[in-house]
């Protein structure tokens, strides 16, 4: 887990239900990839670890026999179910519990992914419980936005979303450094995932990318619900001056694109790794 901070279930409280909107999606084509790389034929079963509302469950669904969706927060897993039910998605099932609840009675999977979530958890009591999950030769995959290059800015006239200054606001109302839940996260979340799943015992590391650079328009209100999508700005952390911290931010887009005129922003590439469990 990250330095000095303790996991509390008010890491995405009052999140879920700005999610979906305001989180910009992994890189078109993300499922067919990681079919590709891993075989998948509609056997097995697949376990998404911090599944969040299913970004990447629903897609994967198809390629498995059934679909299983973890996460703390309950009120995530009813946005998931909601989006579910609306996809026709019915061989899936929702679970509240923590990865470090895990193996929790779940069974055996043929791939378990952890999509922007093996941060948040104790990385190697974790890596090595999935390890026993996995059926000999299954996959562990971690999917993540690709940061380094960054996109490249959208084209002309388009405004880039003000990322910088949303910061610089979260920051005038919550302090200066990160919130997470009821703690701060003083040196951000770790990385090094190659080396602790290998500690773990898996090997035959691949990596994928798939290509991003897909110019997306953004509204004053996709960005309100990206800020209330994230840990260090949840609604919950502003307490009793979330509103007017919501118009604050208003006001700052409509500074940054005057009468309403939409953002715009290329998808980043997407980064798959995969580590696989010896068959034997």
């Amino acid at each position: 887990m990250p330095d000095g901070w303790q996991w509390d279930p008010t890491l995405f409280k009052g999140s879920a239900a700005h999610y979906a909107r305001g989180r910009l999606p992994y890189a078109p084509g993300l499922p067919e990839v990681l079919a590709g790389a891993l075989g998948l034929d509609g056997r097995g079963w697949l376990l998404d670890v911090g599944c969040g509302p299913g970004t990447v469950v629903l897609p994967m669904a198809r390629f498995f026999a059934e679909a299983v969706g973890v996460d703390p927060d309950e009120d995530m897993l009813a946005e998931a179910e909601r989006r579910a039910g609306r996809r026709g998605v019915t061989h899936t099932r929702w679970v509240a519990a923590r990865a470090e609840d895990l193996p929790a009675g779940l069974g055996e999977f043929r791939v378990v992914v952890f999509a922007q979530s093996f941060h948040w958890t104790d990385r190697d009591r974790v890596a090595a419980v999935v390890r026993d999950m996995l059926e000999p030769g299954g996959a562990l995959v971690h999917v993540s936005e690709l940061k380094d290059p960054l996109p490249a800015p959208p084209p002309p006239p388009s405004t880039a979303p003000p990322y910088a200054g949303i910061g610089e606001l979260v920051r005038r109302y919550l302090g200066p450094v990160r919130r997470a839940g009821q703690g701060v996260l003083v040196d951000g979340t770790p990385g090094g995932e190659e080396l602790v799943i290998a500690r773990a015992g898996f090997a035959d590391f691949t990596r994928h990318v798939v290509p991003g650079g897909q110019v997306v328009t953004r509204t004053t209100d996709d960005l309100v619900a990206w800020t209330f999508s994230r840990s260090d700005s949840a609604p919950h952390l502003f307490g009793e001056g979330v509103a007017d911290f919501e118009r604050d931010l208003r006001a700052l887009l409509e500074r940054a694109a005057p009468g309403k005129h939409p953002f715009a922003e290329r998808l980043p590439a997407t980064e798959i790794r995969i580590w696989h469990k010896p068959p034997g």
